[in-house]
């Protein structure tokens, strides 16, 4: 199992360069201490997650890291034209020299996204498809035409080539047809802090039904904090924990209003955003409940990459941290 570091580029501080920057340096950071990947999100419209030109950031770090794999988690592709996205890919792929990881998702669940980019959220999915099923082809292959739903191309190929051939792909989903496709073609599945173990358990079940042996290319993202004591993990990542909380219920509470079918609370086997439910399904504690937890998705899920997401709003405090996980975590697991 490769440990990563899930980047959001949070702006604790109400100060753009500062968030920007102590990313950075948490990046590097997880470089010195041999962490095999680092996953950046894509976040727009949000002033507490400084992350929309993603790609733009993840150059930054290809230029400032030499070891460490970069990873997009994940590429919002609905709102984009995947020939412009095959084109940044393979581009970045040469300045990281072969480091890049190719996640994707459909968006959500944002619908401000999809209003101010024009998408419809009935397209979104269909629109993730068509477009991965072209860059796929416009990465590889020269001369490409095609003639989906959403996008066409002619006799095109694009400029460079990456480095990579295949640059790895995975996909952020729990939807059927998605962990389908995704099987078919050998892509990796992504998992994010909120969902619960019973829904990746079903994700990775269906996934194995159709390719087995592409199974481990699961990357599961956890809210991480490691201290002394449990109590001591709890209280610094707290405040963190409840900031995430309250805005993704706000966000949900008006999604499900808005919705034809409102669902009047959530369902624990699937996703939810209560502070006591995001404690206990992260990896936040002292070093025992730390292992513990680790082992257990990795037993339940086989996974090939824990990505963590340090939970202070302290920057030194999330770097001693992640130093405590290298040395008495991170090889008991």
């Amino acid at each position: 199992m490769k440990t990563g570091l899930f980047c959001n580029y949070e702006n604790h501080h109400q100060d753009a360069r500062r968030a920007i920057f102590e990313q950075v340096l948490l990046v590097k950071q997880a470089e010195n201490l041999g962490f095999e990947e680092a996953w950046v999100s894509e976040h727009h419209f949000n002033p507490s997650n400084l992350s929309p030109s993603m790609l733009l950031l993840m150059a930054h770090l290809a230029g400032v890291t030499s070891t460490i794999r970069l990873g997009t988690g994940a590429v919002l592709l609905p709102f984009y034209n995947p020939i412009r996205v095959a084109e940044d890919i393979a581009t970045l792929d040469n300045l990281c020299s072969g480091r890049l990881a190719f996640g994707v998702a459909k968006g959500g669940p944002f619908p401000q996204q999809n209003q101010h980019f024009g998408v419809s959220i009935k397209d979104s999915r269909g629109r993730m498809l068509e477009a991965i099923a072209l860059i796929q082809k416009l990465l590889y292959e020269t001369d490409v035409s095609f003639n989906g739903q959403f996008y066409q191309c002619d006799n095109l190929t694009v400029h460079p080539q990456p480095l990579q051939k295949p640059i790895p792909v995975y996909i952020a989903s729990g939807d059927d047809e998605v962990i389908r496709y995704a099987a078919e073609n050998s892509f990796g599945l992504m998992g994010g802090p909120p969902f619960a173990l019973t829904r990746l358990r079903n994700t990775i079940s269906k996934y194995r039904e159709i390719n087995h042996s592409g199974a481990d290319k699961f990357l599961l993202a956890r809210f991480f904090f490691v201290a002394k004591t449990y109590d001591e993990a709890v209280s610094e990542a707290l405040p963190f924990i409840q900031k995430f909380s309250q805005k993704m219920i706000a966000n949900s509470t008006q999604i499900m209003q808005n919705s034809p079918h409102p669902q009047k609370s959530y369902d624990p086997t699937n996703i939810c955003y209560e502070v006591d439910y995001l404690l206990e399904n992260s990896i936040i504690g002292d070093v025992q409940t730390c292992r513990d937890r680790i082992k257990k998705f990795q037993d339940e899920l086989n996974l090939g990459t824990i990505a963590l997401k340090p939970s202070s709003l302290s920057l030194q405090k999330n770097i001693e941290s992640l130093q405590c996980y290298n040395q008495e975590v991170r090889n008991y697991v």
